[in-house]
This record gives C-alpha cells, structure tokens and sequence, in this order.
C-alpha cells in the first residue's frame, strides 16, 4: 500500500465519519378537525397517534380540538389528519388578550371557545392610505401652504 492507498484509506474513515443528529425538541401541535360523534374522535386519535414522535394525542370533542405532543413536525401531523377525510385546519384561535384588536370584524368568530378569538396579523386592522395622509399633511404646522382656519 503506497502513498496513494493511505491517502484514500484515511479519506474513507474520515467520511464515514457520522455527524451527530441535532435532537428535535418536543412540539405541541393544535389542530381544529370537524368530529360529529365518538367514533370519529377514535378514529383521528388512532391515526394520529401512528405519526411518527408522537408521545400524546388529546381529543377534545366539544371544541373540536385535536392536540399533539412529542417529537413531531406539523406539516406531517396536518397530512395525517387530513387522510382521515375530515375537515382540517391548524387552530385559528388565541386567547383574546394577545390580540391588538380582539373586535375587529376579522378576528372576532362566534363559533370560538370562550376568551378566544381568531389569530389576525396585525395589519388587518390598518386601513390608512395616501389620501388620508394628503389630508392630515393640508392641516400640519410644517406645512408653509397649510390651511390657517384654525
């Protein structure tokens, strides 16, 4: 074995060399699944519990509520849920104090459980546009042409 033989060899045992894998942190993933009776809460608990890193599944029928926890990514519990063929959607909603404006006409949902509201982006409730900056520029101090009415 030459030179070329040791180089190769050592280049071999360095790349088998595995990286050690980063440890996944425990997730808790909500999920809002249309259940009309007991039978479909045992139907999407099972198949949700057969996802890969789920360590619990917690089915609340009355909200319609399907939480899990463990070692899981949401992408892959939403796919689970949805090939059961029921209706389903990330949880829309957050208790109400963590919203800017709980009343706004997108956030606010009757069907919500008590002290919660659906989760909007903040700038669903901005509804300044130019005109309106046209028209507070027509009364400012700053302005040399502005109206002197007041």
């Amino acid at each position: 074995m030459g030179v070329a033989g040791t180089v190769e060899y050592l280049s071999d045992l360095l790349s088998s060399v595995k990286k050690p894998k980063k440890k996944k942190q425990t997730q808790t993933v909500a999920l809002k699944i249309r259940m009309d009776c007991d039978g479909c809460a045992r139907k999407v608990k099972s198949v949700l519990s057969g996802v890969k890193g789920a360590k619990s599944v917690d089915v609340d029928l009355k909200q319609q509520k399907v939480t899990v926890t463990g070692y899981v990514e949401p992408k892959k519990v939403l796919k689970a849920a949805q090939s059961t063929k029921k209706k389903v959607e990330m949880w829309p909603y957050v208790p109400y104090t963590f919203v800017a404006n709980p009343y706004v006409s997108q956030a606010y949902d009757k069907k919500a459980p008590p002290n919660h509201v659906r989760a909007v982006p903040v700038t669903a409730t901005i509804t300044e546009t130019t005109v309106d900056d046209q028209y507070t520029n027509i009364f400012s101090d700053e302005n040399p042409n502005a109206c002197s009415i007041m």
